[in-house]
């Protein structure tokens, strides 16, 4: 039998969406409270409305719209802070997980404007502040930018991370479906801003993009972390960049089998293999916990049981999801674990 990860070791969620994290009785009991009108009043019905099912068509595009629903029933400020306090806790309690990045975007929880944009945020800390008084967690918020907006939108959830960064906002992020309006070249300055306030980069690239769009991300915003980036295992020149960068790769396995991005496991071991021996570096993540139905304790077994992670190889990613977190504080990690310091551009350029 493959050796697993033991229970006792703590791990880091670095790659985890509001929107897929909250359990369908919690969500079901938020929109109630909220009195939003749902397509249904049967709750197993209202369960499989917002999590993948073997009787759904997997595709990037379906996965995408089962955050429709959860998006909506979490927009206001009451409902936010129930989410975000709900899903650090559970994090703790069902897996010990001991660093948590939750990740979403702002302007979907405030219902077009109609909602204040920083009562949403403060209710969102305030939900991970309740959750550290329970639980021995350190939290911290990533602000999701959208493909889909307009650039003018964007830049405000940057500004919004920068004014909140003092208050638990760790980073921001580049996320949402392709867009034929949206160019990785429009924000190298934006990024550039969020760096200079200390915030930590990551970016969606290499999950259903071409694939030479990860060097291109990586060439313009020059990210920390890339999400997902499955796709880079295809591509040399990305292969290279991540590796002499120090890039860290958050893959979600079962994400992406259930948007198709990957094949199937075989094609996950390629992968895999294909990091090792590149020696770029990854954690394991869940993309969304309870709408995949599935934790990161799930998926490290699934990979040792399948011969695809070793035991060092998933002590490895646990240890690197630490060393990678934007949450500050991560004393518990040993130095040589500890992620490199950046080297600027003209110092990679001198080299």
């Amino acid at each position: 039998m493959a050796r697993l990860l033991s229970r006792k070791v703590p791990l880091a969620e670095l790659h985890c969406h509001l929107g897929g994290a909250v359990t369908p009785a919690i969500m079901w009991g938020i929109a109630h409270a909220q009195g939003i009108r749902l397509p249904t009043k049967d709750y197993w019905e209202f369960r499989d409305m917002i999590t993948v099912s073997s009787r759904r068509s997997r595709s990037f595009e379906g996965y995408l719209q089962l955050f429709h629903w959860t998006e909506l029933i979490q927009s206001s400020p009451l409902a936010v802070e129930r989410a975000v306090y709900e899903v650090v806790g559970g994090a703790y309690r069902k897996n010990n997980i001991t660093t948590m990045e939750l990740r979403f975007n702002p302007m979907k929880r405030n219902r077009g404007g109609e909602q204040d944009l920083d009562h949403i945020i403060a209710a969102a800390l305030r939900g991970m502040d309740k959750a550290t008084l329970e639980y021995p967690v350190k939290p911290g918020l990533i602000f999701c930018l959208d493909r889909a907006f307009p650039y003018e939108l964007n830049e405000i959830i940057v500004e919004k991370a920068i004014a909140w960064r003092d208050r638990g906002v760790v980073g921001v992020d580049i996320a949402g479906p392709e867009s034929a309006t949206f160019r990785v070249a429009d924000y190298k300055r934006l990024y550039r801003r969020a760096r200079q306030f200390g915030l930590g980069l990551t970016v969606h690239t290499g999950e259903a993009g071409p694939i030479d769009e990860v060097a291109r991300v990586i060439d313009q915003l020059e990210p920390d972390r890339i999400g997902h980036g499955v796709k880079a295992a295809y591509d040399p020149r990305a292969m290279a960049m991540l590796r002499d960068r120090g890039i860290v790769l958050e893959i979600c396995p079962s994400s992406n089998l259930n948007t198709a991005v990957v094949s199937g496991w075989d094609e996950f071991r390629w992968i895999f293999d294909t990091f090792r021996r590149n020696e770029v570096r990854f954690t394991i993540n869940t993309d969304g916990p309870e709408m995949l139905k599935t934790y990161i304790r799930d998926e490290l077994a699934t990979l040792g049981r399948l011969g695809i992670l070793s035991l060092h190889d998933q002590q490895q990613a646990a240890a690197t999801s630490l060393a990678a977190s934007f949450v500050r504080n991560v004393s518990d990690v040993p130095t040589s674990l500890k992620k490199p310091a950046r080297r600027t551009v003209v110092e990679r350029e001198e080299a």
